[in-house]
């Protein structure tokens, strides 16, 4: 599923949901149904090359809700650029994507799990958990838990395994967990130990479904989305620290790791409102840039003019030039296979050498 990226930061018009929400994507129709795994959704929204689909019967407000979600836990502080390029390339070459159905185990559903089969889906959303007027309240909406998983399943893990892989022994978060635990569990205890305060207790979730649940947990806790009464008291019974003071003191290797700012982690909880103020209405309809083919194995064009970048994953410069005309190529057959960040004058994006 492949597909020419546009960079843009966000070329589309402002759409207010309702009086809180205000979101700048539209949704679409979806682009690729003719692939059998996506035949059911006719909705979609591209959110800095991230999919969000959804079925037919699938509110808008709800479905701009997602993508409003996904845009704000990759660009935390709003400024129309994602705060990781690194983790926007993992996503990008893994086509992650939320899908968005109407039911729990419903037709479209079905038609999905049998016929996907890709590595950018790690979680799934239905119309009846999601709350636009709450984001990410626990109990009334689960948008932020499950964009959240995917994109720390699909990008972080793999961009940042020392730090988040889910395996026993693999990355700072398994230490942190098993500290969490009470020691390292494979299935679950029965009971806890005392001192452990992440107790979960769902036996279908292993070792690393337990991880992502906990750094799950451990975000946003952090962002402060926990800290109420009648919250902390229906989270008891899988996970103490709910306010940000508690995690500090109770989970400090945990604390220590999402706080790190090498991984970039969104600090800030996301409330549904995606519209960077820095960005005009006429910018973000004009602002665009065109790089073609994508994955690109010998030569890449680039439709646009001004000073061109190109780094690799993890930042290095590979290429600085100054373009003077609207169409241009670049020899990229020298480039190590992986993906890159491509970035003119403001914009930027993600290009794969294969």
């Amino acid at each position: 599923m492949k597909k020419v990226l546009t960079l843009v930061i966000c070329a589309l018009l402002a759409v207010t949901t309702n009086a809180q929400n205000n979101v700048c994507f539209t949704v679409e129709d979806n682009p690729n149904s003719s692939n059998l795994a996506l035949s059911s959704f006719t909705k979609y929204v591209d959110v800095f090359g991230c999919s969000i689909y959804a079925e037919s019967t699938v509110l808008d407000e709800k479905v701009l809700h997602a993508a409003a979600i996904w845009a704000e836990l990759i660009d935390n502080d709003e400024d129309g650029v994602v705060d990781d390029p690194a983790l926007l390339a993992e996503l990008i070459a893994n086509d992650a994507m939320m899908p968005v159905f109407a039911a729990d185990g419903n037709a479209a559903m079905t038609t999905f799990e049998n016929n996907y089969n890709g590595n950018g889906v790690a979680a799934v959303l239905w119309q009846t958990e999601m709350n636009p007027a709450v984001a990410g309240y626990w109990g009334s909406d689960a948008t932020v838990e499950e964009i959240m998983h995917t994109i720390n399943a699909v990008g972080h893990v793999n961009i940042y395994p020392s730090a988040f892989a889910f395996a026993p022994n693999s990355s700072l978060l398994s230490v942190a967990m098993d500290s969490a635990r009470g020691g390292q569990y494979l299935s679950i205890p029965n009971p806890y130990p005392s001192s452990a305060w992440y107790h979960y207790d769902d036996a279908t979730c292993d070792y690393g479904c337990m991880a992502i649940e906990y750094l799950y947990w451990m975000i946003v806790t952090n962002m402060g989305i926990l800290n109420d009464t009648p919250t902390c008291n229906g989270i008891a019974n899988e996970w103490e620290p709910c306010s940000p003071a508690l995690l500090q003191s109770m989970d400090v290797l945990g604390y220590a790791l999402i706080t790190n700012p090498a991984y970039k982690l969104p600090q800030n909880a996301p409330d549904g409102n995606y519209c960077p103020p820095s960005l005009s209405i006429e910018k973000r309809a004009i602002n665009k840039v065109k790089f073609y083919p994508n994955p690109s194995n010998e030569i890449l064009f680039i439709d646009g003019k001004g000073l061109i970048t190109i780094k690799d994953s993890v930042g290095k410069q590979i290429l600085s030039k100054q373009i003077n005309t609207d169409s241009n190529s670049i020899d990229v057959s020298n480039f190590a296979k992986g993906t890159y960040i491509i970035s003119l004058n403001a914009n930027s994006g993600v290009f794969i050498k294969d």
